[in-house]
């Protein structure tokens, strides 16, 4: 009978766990439901008012699920030749800029977390500063213009190739994943710092990697304020953002003058859906393939060493 009674409150406990943890578990996946709600819901919205007709959009009746199914407006994105063009800049320059940055950043990086490297905490500081105060747009275009780097490919690719915000993540990555004793036993075999990096550093950084190629892929696909000001008169440097915006403008101005009356013009807010959806697929078609390693990433190079 004693054993018996000692072992009731070891159930009645064990039972409140349980059902504590199941009480916390459904709180933490009502959390993510709605928080995975608030990025996919607004996708859905965009994509179905992208296909519904342009009365219902104008009326305000588009949610979740579109009414009237009019493809005029994706019908209008192709029609333009000049669009593959520019798909084909978006391609090349934010594959070059993703290249570029990702060099610039693992090199500096693990200059960085090499003790040896006099100076390091003051760079380190410098790289910083940069994210708390910017020039401005007038001297970065002036910039550019004394650099004759105005209507060229360069000046989409080099200004901001470098991101201060990335090196620092990646920093600690490999202070915090890359042992010490490591990289000794490398240099005690002969290795070189340029070996090193790439033979056992960048192999064990796949995770970080991955992440900081698809910050820097998703910055320069998404930017296209940098080509408004620096792109003026060679139109065929145009990147598929900027391109977009332009038919936007150029069907806003149509519309208004039409005074929305006549069916042969599409909607502004019908036709700037259709251009988000163009121009959001070929980064939703990839991210899959890095997602694994982007979570890995994350939560890794988030962590101060």
């Amino acid at each position: 009978m004693s054993q018996t009674a000692a072992a009731l409150p070891r159930k009645r406990e064990g039972l409140k766990t349980r059902v504590s943890n199941v009480t916390w578990n459904t709180i933490f996946y009502i959390i993510l439901a709605i928080s995975s709600l608030t990025c996919v819901l607004p996708f859905i919205h965009i994509f179905a008012k992208s296909i519904s007709a342009e009365a219902y959009v104008s009326a305000n009746k588009i949610f979740l699920l579109p009414k009237g199914i009019n493809l005029n407006a994706y019908a209008k994105v192709f029609a333009d030749s000049s669009i593959i063009r520019s798909l084909f800049v978006s391609v090349v320059v934010t594959v070059t800029f993703t290249v570029i940055g990702m060099f610039l950043t693992i090199c500096a990086a693990y200059a960085l977390t090499r003790k040896e490297l006099k100076g390091r905490k003051v760079m380190s500081f410098l790289c910083m500063f940069t994210m708390y105060f910017a020039g401005g747009t007038i001297p970065e275009y002036l910039l550019m213009n004394n650099l004759h780097m105005l209507d060229t490919w360069w000046c989409m690719i080099l200004p901001l190739s470098f991101s201060a915000y990335n090196l620092l993540i990646m920093k600690n990555f490999f202070q915090s994943s890359i042992p010490d004793s490591l990289v000794e036993s490398a240099v005690l075999d002969g290795a070189g710092h340029v070996r090193i990096l790439w033979s056992i550093v960048v192999p064990l950084s796949k995770p970080i990697n991955a992440t900081i190629a698809l910050f820097y892929a998703v910055g320069r696909w998404n930017a296209y304020q940098d080509a408004l000001f620096y792109i003026k008169q060679r139109t065929d440097l145009r990147p598929l953002q900027l391109k977009l915006y332009y038919l936007i403008v150029s069907a806003s101005e149509s519309f208004k003058s039409e005074g929305g009356s006549t069916g042969l013009m599409t909607n502004p807010e019908v036709l700037q859906a259709a251009c988000i959806m163009f121009a959001t697929i070929p980064i939703i078609c990839i991210y899959p393939f890095v997602q694994k390693y982007f979570v890995q990433g994350t939560m890794i190079g988030a962590v101060k060493g």
